[in-house]
């Protein structure tokens, strides 16, 4: 029984360190990427990735990584755990992503401390020669893009460099915005449209009612005088010559002929229409008379 036991043992320890690899031995291979390695090891995030089987880190080189100096190292543990990816890919796994990409579990979910999608990481291949990462936080931009292959085990440990720093939100000390679905648009009343040229109705007060002035008594006009009839001249030349559109003036009336009367007074506007009428037929007598007799003094 404890032979058997022996046995099993050391193939576990053979397999264990056939599969085990030290990432800071291995980044010292690069001197671009020496500021990554010494933050594993100052963070202690490199004992993390060492025990692990299968794993791909997404180192950053020097230049890049200068623009987290004066981070906390807790802080800096934090972002640097993002980087390490707990499953292996490596370039033709990258390119033959299902649906061109894939959501990534990371070293900072098992910590426990990550909240919501802090512990992924989006993985998406934006074309054939672009492979992008960002953080899997809705909102968050893929703000780095893969450069090249450093180091591949396969089905172990893979190291790819990449073009910038992963840094989710929330986990630089600041709370993370909480993802929001997007919101419909809220809908407008229309707005009745105005003339420009005209102003818009504005509520004046009531005025009073305008006081009636009183009535102006106007005096009464005096009737007309009547117009006297044009008495009668006994020059031939008028007999002779009438004027034209006018009937014929006898020069001297018959002594029994009726004098005519002198036209009255003009009649108001509101004469009825009976006694206008009557008025007319006897001027039309009158005339039909003085006619007579100038034709009898002509004969």
């Amino acid at each position: 029984m404890n032979m058997k036991l022996s046995i099993l043992l050391t193939f576990f320890l053979l397999f264990h360190r056939a599969n085990a690899f030290n990432i800071t031995l291995v980044l010292s291979q690069f001197p671009e990427l020496s500021s990554f390695s010494s933050y594993l090891t100052k963070t202690n995030l490199a004992g993390d990735i060492n025990s692990r089987q299968t794993i791909t880190v997404l180192a950053v080189d020097n230049t890049v990584l200068s623009s987290l100096g004066g981070t906390s190292t807790d802080v800096l543990k934090t972002i640097l755990s993002v980087h390490v990816l707990l499953d292996y890919f490596d370039l033709p796994k990258l390119q033959t992503l299902a649906n061109n990409s894939a959501v990534v579990t990371t070293l900072f979910q098992t910590t426990g401390l990550a909240k919501g999608l802090q512990g992924f990481v989006n993985v998406t291949k934006l074309s054939a020669d672009t492979i992008a990462f960002g953080s899997a936080i809705p909102g968050s931009k893929l703000g780095s893009s893969l450069i090249k292959p450093v180091v591949s085990h396969p089905s172990n440990l893979s190291v790819l460099q990449v073009s910038g720093v992963i840094i989710p939100q929330g986990i630089n000390g600041t709370s993370p915005s909480p993802s929001k679905p997007p919101s419909s648009s809220p809908t407008i009343s229309p707005t009745p449209s105005v003339s420009p040229t005209t102003p818009p109705p504005t509520s004046a007060p009531p005025t009073a009612p305008p006081t009636p002035s009183p009535p102006t008594s106007t005096p009464p006009t005096a009737p007309p005088t009547p117009s006297q009839a044009p008495a009668p001249s006994n020059s031939p030349s008028n007999a002779d010559a009438p004027t034209p559109g006018s009937p014929p003036i006898p020069d001297e009336p018959p002594a029994d002929a009726p004098t005519a009367p002198a036209p009255g007074p003009n009649l108001p506007a509101d004469t009825p229409s009976g006694a206008g009428t009557a008025l007319q037929h006897s001027y039309g007598l009158v005339f039909s008379i003085m006619c007579w007799a100038w034709l009898s003094l002509k004969s």
